[in-house]
């Protein structure tokens, strides 16, 4: 049985569903995206999405075509139509088909597109193993606060990664690790200081990023937000990735220099225990 997908007002199979080649999110990457993880058939983390979100199109000047209660009502239909226990929601909003111009008309019609993925979250493998990374230069735009569907470099940094058999990369500017190319990036110091990129347009403003971030703070647990370089991070006791789809995912080698013992550390599996149960009893 094919996946039911959301377009335009429509739950349609997904052999039914299509959106108008004029569409400036195909022609222009004129749009932005949200991802949020389902645990036993629940949203986690909405709230913080559906902000993000408004933020997103604000910045971009786009009007919000739906209410936050009409997205939740449309992302818990499609979890009871899919019957998703355990997965993703990906939600997209473009700014609308429009004869193809570098200028936007004033009033195009926001094309709105959700669907369902079936993906194993919280007995991930990875969790369990840690991942390996290498690091790239971080060519992308410099507005990567803003959510959009523009992912065609983190894309190629990804393949980069697996092209010399690693899992992901870290992105690098001006010397200094950015973030991962679907995640946010931390290291963990000698003395248990949890480091992460402050919050700017160079790095998104990752929604886990906030929720671990206070977990870790409200557990007792110091948190330095600041810059870090690739040879901090290989000299580091640990390092970890946070994001909707990965929750706290430990990072074991970065660069081909084994972190730590080379294994999933203390730090990163208390932060992953606490968030998953802290996101199991605020899930909507």
């Amino acid at each position: 049985m094919s996946r039911i997908v959301y377009v335009n007002g429509e739950y349609l199979p997904e052999e039914e569903a299509k959106v108008s080649v004029f569409d400036r999110g195909f022609l222009m990457a004129d749009g932005v995206y949200e991802v949020s993880s389902v645990l036993e058939g629940k949203l986690t983390d909405f709230p913080g999405h559906m902000e993000r979100l408004a933020r997103s199109l604000a910045e971009l000047k786009m009007e919000t075509p739906l209410s936050d209660e009409e997205l939740l009502e449309i992302h818990r239909e499609l979890i009871a139509r899919n019957d998703l226990k355990e997965g993703v929601v990906y939600l997209q909003i473009t700014r609308g088909a429009a004869d193809r111009d570098f200028v936007w008309p004033k009033d195009a019609k926001p094309s709105v597109v959700l669907f369902t993925q079936v993906k194993e979250l919280e007995e991930a493998r990875q969790a369990k193993t840690g991942i390996r990374v290498v690091s790239v230069p971080d060519l992308r735009w410099g507005r990567r606060d803003i959510k959009t569907v523009q992912l065609l470099y983190p894309s190629f940094a990804k393949m980069e990664a697996k092209a010399q058999g690693a899992d992901d990369a870290w992105l690098v500017e001006d010397g200094h690790v950015t973030e991962g190319t679907s995640n946010n990036a931390y290291i963990v110091t000698a003395d248990g200081t949890i480091v992460t990129r402050n919050l700017s347009n160079s790095i998104l403003h990752g929604i886990t990023r906030a929720s671990v971030l206070q977990l870790a703070r409200e557990a007792q647990m110091k948190v330095e937000e600041r810059p870090f370089t690739i040879e901090e991070a290989q000299q580091a006791s640990e390092a970890f990735i946070t994001a909707a789809s990965t929750f706290v995912c430990p990072v074991v080698e970065i660069d081909g220099a084994k972190i730590g013992e080379g294994t999933p550390g203390p730090v990163a599996k208390r932060l992953r225990e606490i968030y998953i149960a802290n996101a199991r009893a605020e899930a909507i």
